[in-house]
């Protein structure tokens, strides 16, 4: 071991190694980033300044909101960067940072899904008690829960790999840090990263894919035993927007992180990372933005607002 160089920086080979889709990949994930954190910040200054939006459903948005601009720029500013020029380069440092980010936000989102499919099985199912059973410290509480236990899961399985060593190769086939890239390079054995990732996985994916369903299991079966087509849509639509997000953002990380190592393509990979890190926080505020009249409103007047200070 003494004879071994040990790994201080890694390669990252992108998405590709063509210049010409180099240059229009760089155009379009710039766009997808900068709507990213456009859309994500004024869906959070709008609920932060309108009083109307003060409530459970909105508060878990906010937080839904703060998670996107953390994971796609935790992605996308190194993928633009290999994009838009030679250096492919990340020290290992730099690596386990992203890795730690990306962790983090991944698990808190799928945490969060689980808290705000909770609040809409409450608005709908039991809304005679939603006051109390959605009250401010229970929503703090879950959002606290949901910050924490990520932050723990993150903190646990980036100092596992920072135990390994990496002595060997050190170009990853990806254009960021995740556990299942960086893993096979390790010249020290991944035994333990790897019954702890499958129990995070388990846990984070599996367990609370099963509640949110579980969750609007119910919400269905109320919805269907209202009487009129009316009614049927108004309950409906307060869980739409929630629904879609959350049906493309499992299918995707749970293809990333649950399909067996035999079975793992770099090339797949990236394309779920794109959606899960880029993509998902892209449409995510325009998927509530457009179904939401609330939301709508909001964002209405904090424009005019801006528009009337400058």
């Amino acid at each position: 071991m003494n004879n071994q160089t040990f790994v201080t920086e890694f390669i990252l080979k992108g998405l590709t190694d063509k210049p010409q889709l180099q240059v229009l990949l760089f155009v379009l994930f710039l766009f997808l980033y900068t709507v990213a954190l456009v859309g994500n910040s004024l869906i959070g200054a709008a609920i932060s300044f309108s009083t109307g939006l003060h409530t459970p459903m909105y508060f878990f948005l906010f937080n839904l909101a703060l998670l996107d601009v953390i994971c796609t720029c935790t992605a996308v500013p190194k993928l633009l960067q290999i994009l838009g020029g030679e250096d492919k380069t990340i020290s290992f440092g730099g690596c386990m940072t992203q890795l730690f980010f990306l962790t983090w936000s991944v698990a808190a989102e799928l945490l969060l899904f689980t808290a705000m499919a909770y609040d809409r099985y409450v608005a709908i199912c039991q809304p005679l008690h939603y006051s109390k059973m959605m009250s401010r410290e229970v929503c703090v509480s879950l959002a606290g829960a949901v910050w924490g236990i990520s932050a723990f899961d993150a903190i646990t399985n980036t100092s596992l790999l920072l135990r390994l060593s990496f002595c060997g190769p050190n170009v990853i086939d990806h254009f960021l840090c995740e556990i299942p890239s960086l893993l096979p390079l390790s010249c020290s054995s991944t035994y333990v990263n790897d019954i702890m990732t499958i129990a995070a996985d388990i846990f984070f994916a599996v367990l609370n894919f099963l509640l949110t369903m579980l969750s609007y299991g119910f919400i269905i079966v109320n919805i269907m035993a209202i009487q009129t087509t009316e009614g049927k849509k108004r309950a409906f639509s307060t869980c739409s927007s929630h629904l879609i997000v959350v049906t493309m953002y499992y299918s995707t990380v749970i293809y990333v992180y649950l399909s067996p190592s035999s079975s793992y393509s770099s090339d797949k990979s990236k394309i779920m990372a794109v959606i899960y890190s880029t993509v998902s926080p892209t449409l995510n505020p325009l998927i509530y933005t457009l179904r939401n009249k609330d939301v709508k409103s909001a964002l209405g007047k904090l424009l005019f607002l801006r528009g009337n200070t400058n």
